[in-house]
């Protein structure tokens, strides 16, 4: 019987959290504008091209992180 209040209240709260995250970013209630580096889909496409061409020579092999851009040196199990 408690289990219909636990999976209510989960569905609840994710409405209430998915509505106020519309309502303020999306509709922009507390006002703004979206900066033209996130809506402009040329300077996107610029920024891209620039990430993936840096140039990879003298340095250690590397993995990037498609998600967060970050580089991280790959040590080989011998060190």
């Amino acid at each position: 019987m408690s289990g219909k209040y636990i999976i209510g209240s989960l569905v609840g709260s994710f409405v209430l959290a998915f509505s106020a995250d519309y309502i303020i970013a999306d509709k922009k209630l507390f006002g703004g504008t979206t900066p033209s580096t996130v809506s402009n889909k040329e300077w996107w496409a610029e920024t891209d091209k620039k990430f993936q061409a840096w140039p990879r020579t003298a340095g250690p092999p590397v993995v990037m992180n498609p998600i967060s851009r970050q580089n991280f040196i790959v040590k080989s199990s011998a060190e």
